[in-house]
């Protein structure tokens, strides 16, 4: 293994997880709004088909070396992915697919799928232009 190995596997690792935190959030919110009497195995249930299709979606560009915490357009691409196949996995297991939860999934997994790449853009461009900055002579 080399020195940079544990790097790239961070920066892939980070990404999954923020995405599968979003779907997560999803499934909580799901289940707070129309299944709170449920024990929170339920969470699995509502989560499972999302986050197993936003695994798919970092394999899928991991394997084509292209870097998942971009906002454009692998976030994008990420985030069709885990809704599309989520939504697909979810109505084969006959959990429904409701008008409501299709527009509400949509908005909410765009918003934070795409915000936390937004943000973590927004940082390491600040950073960057810091940094640029300190190593100017004075």
């Amino acid at each position: 293994m080399t020195s940079s190995e544990p790097q790239s596997i961070s920066r892939r690792l980070w990404p999954l997880l923020a995405d599968l935190g979003c779907v997560l959030a999803l499934a909580v919110g799901g289940k707070d709004a129309h299944e709170a009497g449920e024990s929170y195995w339920v969470l699995l249930v509502i989560a499972w088909p999302f986050a197993l299709a936003a695994v798919l979606a970092h394999l899928v560009l991991t394997v084509s070396a292209r870097r998942t915490a971009s906002v454009w357009p692998e976030g994008l691409i990420i985030l069709a992915m885990t809704y599309g196949l989520g939504m697909a996995l979810r109505g084969l297991t006959g959990r429904g697919l409701a008008p409501g939860f299709l527009v509400v999934a949509a908005i909410f997994l765009a918003v934070t799928m795409l915000g936390w790449r937004g943000v973590a853009q927004l940082v390491v461009r600040r950073r960057a232009a810091r940094n640029s900055r300190q190593r100017l002579p004075g």
